[in-house]
């Protein structure tokens, strides 16, 4: 069964202000949009954020947008999760992903290994400690897992798990072992081959029918100058390409934009970072992302709905006054778009 269409928001994570954000999540709350989910990289640590919008909140989902499995081991991750799930008063969604080898061993200082065998088990060891179960080695090749389990009940002994994944196998297991996934710039007419790859993984798994949440991180520029719009965006997308390893390439030439995605990752890489972004093609911008005026930008997003989305993810706008920013939730917002 297909979850119930959602929309939620998702600040970005560079120049994050936190009482903004916290005034940004009660009017999506009031505006009636499904849940804010709040990236990590850097900057802020994100659980304690969360906390803090839990608190100014009643409604609204808090997520993880994402964590890393590598930051923080499962048992850390577990009670971080367990913990806000009862703050929050059974309120937490917990977004989980790889991150890449740069951050994760030059930022954290963790060897990059194994990664897609890591996000398995750590959703395997959540699930266990989240159900009152000890720790035994069938439930981990990376560690010796015994003896211990959570002294204290979670609110919730299943808190749903979300994963962020663009590769075939990695999707596959999606749907083995997750309730959503989170595509990020993602060719929107193309969900059909990953929403496949996750159906493919849960019946190997014997979820049997189990539909994974598809809930894509998605960029919407409600803007009447569509080039301004598309430009905005730009600069993104070449970083993605250029600057975050091979994956967001590979799937942009899976998809038939081999020549544009060479072109601006040679010229990221050889330190031409305006050109990049100037050299990212409209076409690739409109499969990927929403611009242009308002009423254009609500219909295209049913539209994407009607390939697969189910809860929209929207990015909330980077570098603006507030006003601008409290502006695009209201136009956007569910009962509107």
């Amino acid at each position: 069964m297909r979850p119930a269409p959602a929309t939620g928001i998702v600040p970005f994570w560079k120049n994050y202000d936190r009482k903004a954000v916290i005034r940004f999540a009660e009017l999506a709350e009031d505006l009636g949009y499904d849940s804010i989910w709040v990236p990590e990289a850097w900057a802020y640590e994100q659980f304690q954020l969360l906390a803090e919008i839990a608190l100014a909140t009643k409604r609204i989902k808090v997520a993880t947008g994402i964590a890393n499995v590598f930051s923080r081991s499962a048992g850390v991750l577990a009670m971080s999760a367990a913990t806000l799930d009862e703050i929050s008063e059974g309120r937490v969604i917990l977004g989980l992903g790889t991150s890449g080898k740069v951050v994760v061993e030059n930022f954290h200082g963790v060897k990059y290994e194994k990664p897609l065998t890591r996000l398995r088990e750590t959703v395997g060891i959540l699930r266990a400690l989240w159900r009152g179960r000890r720790l035994d080695p069938s439930l981990s090749t990376l560690f010796d897992a015994r003896h211990f389990k959570l002294e204290m009940t979670p609110f919730r002994p299943d808190i749903p798990i979300y994963i962020a994944s663009l590769q075939e196998k990695a999707v596959k297991d999606v749907g083995r072992i997750a309730d959503g996934w989170i595509p990020t710039f993602w060719p929107y007419e193309h969900f059909a081959d990953g929403i496949a790859w996750l159906e493919e993984g849960a019946r190997a798994a014997g979820r049997g029918d189990t539909r994974v949440n598809v809930a894509p991180f998605m960029a919407v520029i409600p803007f009447d100058d569509l080039d301004m719009a598309r430009s905005l965006i730009k600069p993104l997308v070449a970083f993605y390409i250029g600057g975050m390893g091979v994956y967001y390439h590979a799937l942009f030439c899976r998809y038939g934009f081999r020549d544009n995605a060479d072109r601006v990752r040679e010229l990221y890489t050889a330190g031409q970072r305006q050109e990049a972004a100037a050299a990212v093609s409209d076409a690739l911008i409109d499969a990927i992302a929403i611009c242009g005026p308002v009423a254009h930008c609500r219909e295209k997003l049913q539209e994407w709905r009607s390939y697969g989305v189910d809860s929209a993810l929207l990015n909330l706008p980077t570098n603006v006054p507030p006003e601008l920013t409290e502006n695009f939730l209201q136009q956007m917002a569910p009962a509107r778009a």
